[in-house]
């Protein structure tokens, strides 16, 4: 991994408006979905994005590709800001970046056959006449451990893990720079799960690729990033190392989510205090002041209350955003 910054997010913002009214339409609140994140990502590196679901995850990971504009905030991308760019400039901008989606099931167009969707992105762009286009088919098909034959197969003739690896080719047709992956294995089978994250890890090899790999599960992050940021109701926690994350936590939520997740050893997991977090989730509409954990943590106090957390550089590359800390 190199200390060359590939992906620069600052304070990013992105409010969905609640609208009301049948004839005379008028906003009467937001979605508070996104609510002003900073960081970097490294060229070569993979960055894990968690947090419980509606925390805002997917949100980050759409709104830096530019398929949900921006509120407010900046994303430079090799030292250009994406939202300030538009149109052509955007599209050309676009081939470099990627996503894979959560769902293989409905991100597949069933019309289409594998062939013609892998392909999409060469025509849309125009870079291959359509007899390169079917050669690059194969050999993506191919780099993703599928038979070339399968290019005039349809989505419903694959099981799960194959679409997603569709995915994964369609993601890969462009060679793109970056490739924001949206939870790509929690909609498969356990057992396919590792499958699709060893292809991941072997194509970031080959391909010198970076990834931003949303996901829920904990170990699955830990498999496969190089740094850990952990996600609360539209806002960053901590943002620190795999191994710093992990053994040293430092954020009362990140402490919190991982005690929840098991240890294989009866005599260990026995020993260990679980913190489990009472209440509910507070909603992005109408979210706390000051800290957004606050009516969740165990440590609260009345400046948690008052002021909202610094997001501040606690040790080199340690980043953390609570008042206790």
């Amino acid at each position: 991994m190199s200390q060359e910054i590939l992906l620069k997010v600052e304070n990013l913002v992105k409010h969905f408006p609640i609208m009301k009214g049948a004839l005379i339409r008028r906003q009467v609140g937001a979605v508070r979905a996104v609510d002003g994140l900073s960081f970097d990502v490294y060229r070569g590196e993979t960055l894990g994005l968690v947090g419980e679901s509606g925390c805002g995850k997917s949100t980050t990971g759409r709104a830096i590709l530019q398929l949900h504009r921006p509120t407010s905030g900046s994303v430079l991308f090799e030292g250009r800001d994406l939202v300030k760019t538009k149109g052509e400039e955007l599209r050309l901008m676009r081939r470099k970046m990627q996503m894979i989606f959560q769902d293989p099931y409905a991100s597949l167009n069933p019309r289409m056959t594998v062939g013609e969707i892998i392909g999409e992105p060469l025509t849309v762009h125009g870079i291959m006449d359509r007899k390169a286009s079917e050669k690059r088919v194969e050999e993506l098909l191919a780099l993703v451990g599928l038979n070339p034959a399968y290019a005039n197969h349809y989505p419903h003739e694959f099981s799960g893990g194959q679409r997603q690896r569709v995915g994964v080719a369609r993601a890969l047709a462009l060679n793109p720079s970056l490739i924001v992956c949206d939870e790509p294995i929690s909609a498969l089978d356990v057992s396919i799960q590792a499958q699709v994250v060893n292809l991941l890890e072997d194509l970031q090899k080959q391909l010198g690729l970076t990834y931003l790999f949303i996901a829920h599960d904990l170990s699955m992050v830990r498999h496969i990033s190089n740094r850990v940021a952990v996600m609360y109701l539209g806002v960053m926690v901590e943002l620190a190392s795999r191994d710093d994350v992990y053994y040293h936590p430092l954020h009362p939520y990140t402490q919190a989510l991982l005690s929840a997740v098991p240890i294989p050893d009866p005599v260990a997991e026995e020993k260990r205090q679980r913190q489990i977090l009472k209440g509910e989730i507070p909603s992005p509409i109408n979210p706390p002041s000051g800290c957004r954990f606050r009516t969740r943590c165990p440590h609260a106090t009345d400046i948690c209350e008052e002021k909202r957390p610094e997001w501040r550089e606690v040790t080199p590359g340690h980043f953390v955003a609570c008042h206790l800390v």
